[in-house]
């Protein structure tokens, strides 16, 4: 099925072959000229500044090395033995094979950077797809124009669509405005739900932050089953057969036959294959054997499959309905979790950064109120209903972990746009200008932006001149350690066990051929847990988690928030005398200059 297709398909009588594809085409063509320009002005590096996408790259690498594709253990990652990562091979496999392409015409280095340069820009076609036909579905062309300009603002003031960005959460983005498309088609046609139910089912495979999301869209179109009957007949067969099968081809695709009993919270398994292809099969007979019945009969069928999956996932796998860092050591909570920005709650941000909290949450509190409006007004009911429940469940998730602002923010494009295409729709009709729907207008333009609100509050607490900082893409300061200037002497020794602050231990399998204890991701407890005991323990003590560890270097950045922080908190500690500049007679100072200081672990 062709792109072409899909986009055309999903009209609903409102012109021609081209009035969605050509304006998604040109707008993402826009967007992706602006993203470049500002990364070849601005950039520095040709990977993302998230940990995530470094990380990212390292094991794509392992894969072009020839690691085995079930294999997702990071050998250099922790303790002896290495990590077992949880991300999926969905991401790895098409950057590879771009890298793998660019290799014909350059060397490997420029081919890494023209892949990684391409991958992020390419995802803005189904991007904007999915919100300009969603928009489309709810409003008509005037709703799909302004939704394209949102989703553009949106692209080009996020991290996750400038190149370089190759972690899994801009695939999510995409995917999940291309199940808003589906869910937001009034026909309900079988092509829209199979794209949605496709879409669902991809987002499932690729990482556990959408599940909850997920979960809601599947739910949201059973209850249009059962409240329409037949009218939703079609879809509600084609979403639940689309998204069992493609669970079902990712399952075996990507899980290893050892692991198929395996239950991970954090990651694609048993447990949610189970569960998503039982939801996904059992809405499929529904819709197929009882769609003719009443609708109490339905809702009552419908109650019954819905209890009896709640009760196979509370069988199957209770732990995950807890947060997958449940687990988490209190230790790294309190010294690492507890820090991580994205991982923070409302309440903590409002503490400590209340500049934030209307670039996080004013857009999809607004969102929400103009879903049930239109719910109450619009003859597109069962879709404002749906969408109102999926961004009600991102915009919770966010409450509790701000990560989860992201969706939220994206899926508040599509009512916005709705009722702004509505207000301008107006106004072309108006025979006067008229000043309170132009103010109408504008105010509303003003309100589903967020950077707007983001500016507004950083201006408000932190003054005018501040606000550059939210467009800025300098590098902070303490980036020059995890830089490949700044890890050069670490890469000329010879391979190694490396200590050395979280925030850095992913550029350093990056940069280097060595083992590093610590890098920012939950499965490697051990190797953090190891990391900070030598970094706030006593010179003696230090001495022996060093060895227990087997460590032969010990690399330390002065300029890095998290030694700062360390050193300030255990004043008696290792890290302490490395920051006034002393190191115990088993550290053996490596010569040279540079961010970061090198130790050898004397035998």
């Amino acid at each position: 099925m062709s792109v072409s297709r899909t986009l055309n398909d999903g009209l609903t009588g409102q012109g021609r072959k081209n009035e969605i594809l050509m304006p998604v085409v040109l707008t993402a063509l826009a967007t992706a000229l602006v993203l470049a320009a500002l990364h070849l002005i601005n950039g520095t590096d040709y990977v993302g500044r998230d940990n995530d996408d470094v990380m990212r790259l390292v094991q794509i690498r392992d894969l072009i090395a020839g690691q085995g594709w079930f294999d997702l253990q990071q050998y250099r990652l922790g303790l002896d033995g290495g990590t077992a990562m949880h991300w999926s091979r969905l991401i790895d496999v098409p950057i590879a094979n771009l890298i793998g392409f660019f290799s014909l015409f350059v060397d490997a280095r420029q081919a890494e950077a023209a892949a990684l340069f391409v991958w992020p820009l390419l995802l803005l076609l189904p991007l904007f797809a999915g919100t300009a036909c969603a928009a489309n579905h709810l409003g008509g062309r005037h709703a799909m124009l302004v939704a394209l300009l949102l989703t553009a603002l949106f692209a080009i003031t996020q991290q996750r669509f400038r190149p370089g960005a190759i972690d899994h959460h801009n695939v999510q983005l995409a995917l999940l405005a291309l199940v808003l498309a589906g869910l937001t088609d009034p026909r309900m046609s079988r092509l829209w739900f199979a794209v949605a139910g496709v879409s669902a089912a991809l987002a499932v495979a690729i990482g556990a932050e959408t599940v909850p999301v997920i979960a809601v869209a599947c739910a949201a179109v059973a209850v249009m089953w059962a409240a329409l009957g037949p009218p939703a007949d079609r879809g509600a067969r084609a979403f639940g057969l689309a998204f069992a099968a493609v669970l079902t081809a990712c399952f075996y695709g990507l899980v290893p036959p050892a692991a198929y009993r395996q239950v991970a919270c954090d990651s694609f398994s048993a447990g949610f294959y189970f569960l998503g292809t039982l939801g996904g099969g059992v809405l499929f007979l529904l819709a197929a054997s009882y769609s003719g019945r009443s609708r109490p009969v339905r809702f009552a069928l419908l109650g019954g499959s819905g209890a009896v999956i709640a009760l196979a996932a509370a069988l199957t796998a209770p732990h995950c309905l807890q947060s997958p860092l449940a687990d988490l050591d209190p230790l790294l909570k309190t010294m690492w979790l507890d820090k991580v920005t994205e991982a923070q709650s409302i309440l903590s941000q409002m503490r400590t950064r209340p500049e934030s909290i209307g670039g996080h949450f004013a857009v999809p509190a607004l969102a929400l109120i103009v879903c049930a409006w239109q719910a109450m007004r619009s003859d597109r009911r069962p879709q404002y209903l749906a969408l109102m429940a999926l961004i009600a469940l991102a915009f919770g998730v966010s409450l509790v972990q701000i990560r989860g602002s992201i969706f939220a923010n994206l899926m508040a494009i599509i009512p916005f746009a709705a009722l702004i295409g509505e207000k301008r729709a107006n106004l072309h009709a108006a025979k006067g200008p008229g000043f309170g729907p132009a103010l109408q207008f504008v105010v509303l333009v003003l309100v589903s932006v967020q950077i707007v609100w983001s500016l507004a509050g950083l201006m408000l607490f932190n003054g005018v001149a501040s606000a550059n900082t939210v467009l800025s893409n300098a590098a902070p300061p303490e980036e020059r350690c995890a830089s490949p200037a700044g890890l050069a002497k670490l890469a000329a020794e010879p391979a190694g066990v490396v200590s050395a602050v979280t925030n850095i231990g992913s550029d350093i399998l990056r940069f280097t051929p060595h083992r590093v204890l610590a890098a920012p991701y939950h499965r490697n407890q051990g190797g953090m847990l190891t990391q900070l005991h030598i970094a706030t323990a006593g010179e003696a003590e230090a001495e022996a988690f060093l060895r227990g560890a087997g460590v032969t270097l010990v690399a330390f950045c002065r300029t890095d928030p998290e030694a700062i922080s360390l050193a300030r908190s255990y004043p008696e500690s290792l890290y302490a005398a490395l920051m006034a500049g002393r190191s115990p007679a088993y550290l053996q100072p490596v010569a040279g200059t540079g961010p970061v200081e090198l130790f050898r672990v004397l035998p």
